[in-house]
């Protein structure tokens, strides 16, 4: 799960994405309106953490854009304001949940978990696809032909975890650039090859009939 959280001072915006990434989630951070929005709009987050006042482009606004564009990403409005009047134009315009500054960073990563377990947002401890099921709380992969089992590596875990939820679909290169190493991130053209070579023997080290198949010129697809 990707979290991206706009929040314009840096040092609670650190504290934010430190303790969830201690949660295993995959977290960005923006720190003006303006790049909020623009990583936003690419639709790779499951949730977004936004603050109202943000230099260049406010958090309603932001949040007003991406409802407009379809953008289902779960969001918790983060702000100084409390008063009630604040609190329903956001969730008016889209919000999922409110938490007030100053606030326990166990209650922000609680409602996080909260919303991240409802909806069509929910998040499983086990995921499964045809042979296989992969431990979310563990990062365990399991057979269920052989019952053999293997830990997995964080990154791989990441890939793992996305093919998993796009079970037969194709996936493009960019698209699993931005959900797993994320849109800033700088990388090596054959890191992907690389952890997908890491994946593919883990998968038949266990016995499991499973592939993830390159798809020429689209990307790859995981498919039995």
């Amino acid at each position: 799960m990707r979290i991206l959280v706009v929040e314009d001072e840096e040092t609670i915006a650190d504290v934010i994405a430190t303790k969830l990434r201690k949660e295993k989630y995959e977290v960005d951070t923006s720190f003006d309106g303006e790049d909020g929005l623009y990583n936003a709009m690419t639709n790779i987050y499951d949730l977004i953490i936004l603050d109202i006042m943000l230099p260049k482009i406010n958090g309603l606004e932001i949040l007003k854009e991406i409802r407009e564009n379809d953008i289902s990403a779960k969001v918790i409005m983060l702000t100084a304001k409390s008063e009630l009047e604040d609190k329903l134009k956001g969730f008016d315009t889209g919000a999922d949940d409110y938490v007030t500054k100053p606030f326990h960073i166990e209650e922000l990563i609680a409602r996080v978990n909260v919303q991240l377990r409802s909806g069509n947002n929910k998040v499983k401890d086990i995921l499964e696809y045809s042979d296989l099921t992969l431990n979310i709380r563990t990062s365990t992969l399991t057979c269920k032909l052989t019952n053999e089992s293997i830990n997995i590596p964080y990154r791989e875990f990441l890939l793992l975890e996305y093919f998993i939820n796009n079970k037969e679909q194709i996936i493009s290169k960019e698209q699993i650039y931005d959900k797993v190493w994320g849109i800033d991130t700088d990388y090596e053209s054959n890191n992907l090859e690389a952890y997908l070579s890491f994946l593919r023997k883990k998968i038949k080290i266990i016995g499991s009939k499973v592939n993830i198949k390159a798809v020429r010129n689209l990307g790859y697809k995981m498919e039995e």
